[in-house]
């Protein structure tokens, strides 16, 4: 479904819900739900169906399904940036990677079977949706936030439908609630802060996942999840976002924040790191340029 789309990469019907929320003292992320996306609970409070515009369209699934799928051993957090050119993917055994936004593109060609898609910002969906139609097969796991899910329901839910939906909810603004103080993030179980409350990380993406400035964060705790023995970060090039993706030509390249987000990126993979090597999973940057270098 085309939608006329306005500078910040949402079409402006979107924008335009988004700025009449931004006042919404504790409730501005609602507009990645609002009006026609619910979520629903079952009774022991996990999240069971997706409904829009009270029509249902899928059930989502539990993280579980995401560590019974990984093949064990080393797991890889694969990024769109322009590194991936280069990298050396033949090692990557099929169900040992997560794929970031644009990172699908590989699929059936550097990376036969993946374990996951990982996409957060609708934006990437409502430029790229043509790529996910080509290149994610049926029944692949994909972790998806309420905004991202909302969007492919506007634009093609048929193909939802077809596939297996982990939800990618902020621990922070989860949906359906209001924004959570740092106070009650604090004594949340399976819930870890930095002393400063600015980054976090979440042991179960069950109960939510800390959103920090890209969606290699949240991948991050997904696939710390599955408890790998290491961690491999490719692609998530960070310092050099400005330049086209690995997927884009020069002249097509979609804007990015990452840059500007870098701060909060590293404070986050920081906590990750700690999380991380206390359970025994190691965390590397496959990445030449990346700042994330100069932390793990």
């Amino acid at each position: 479904m085309f939608q006329p789309i306005s500078a910040s990469g949402r079409p402006w019907r979107r924008r335009i819900i988004k700025l009449a929320l931004a006042g919404a003292v504790g409730w501005s992320h609602s507009h990645n739900w609002l009006p026609s996306l619910r979520l629903t609970r079952n009774e022991n409070g996990d999240y069971e169906d997706i409904l829009y515009r009270g029509k249902m369209i899928a059930q989502l699934q539990k993280p579980d399904l995401l560590r019974g799928m990984f093949a064990g051993g080393e797991l890889y957090i694969i990024g769109s940036g322009p590194s991936v050119a280069t990298a050396k993917l033949d090692t990557v055994r099929p169900h040992s990677s997560i794929l970031l936004n644009g990172a699908c593109s590989l699929i059936g060609e550097s990376i036969k079977q993946p374990l996951a898609i990982a996409i957060e910002d609708e934006r990437f969906v409502w430029r790229h949706f043509d790529l996910l139609e080509r290149k994610v097969a049926p029944g692949t796991i994909v972790l998806l936030s309420p905004g991202v899910i909302r969007a492919l329901c506007e634009i093609r839910p048929g193909w939802i439908t077809k596939m297996q939906i982990i939800l990618v909810d902020d621990v922070r603004k989860p949906y359906g609630r209001r924004r959570r103080s740092a106070a009650e993030l604090r004594v949340m179980p399976n819930v870890i802060l930095n002393k400063s409350a600015g980054a976090g990380f979440s042991q179960d993406p069950a109960i939510g996942v800390f959103q920090g400035g890209s969606v290699v964060v949240s991948a991050l705790q997904f696939g710390s999840y599955c408890q790998p023995s290491m961690i491999g970060l490719i692609g998530i090039d960070i310092s050099n976002a400005s330049q086209p993706r690995f997927y884009e030509e020069q002249g097509q390249v979609a804007f990015s924040g990452i840059q500007r987000s870098q701060a909060r990126i590293i404070q986050h993979v920081e906590v990750a790191k700690q999380a991380c090597l206390k359970q025994g999973t190691g965390l590397r940057s496959y990445s030449p340029t990346s700042p994330l270098n100069e932390i793990l």
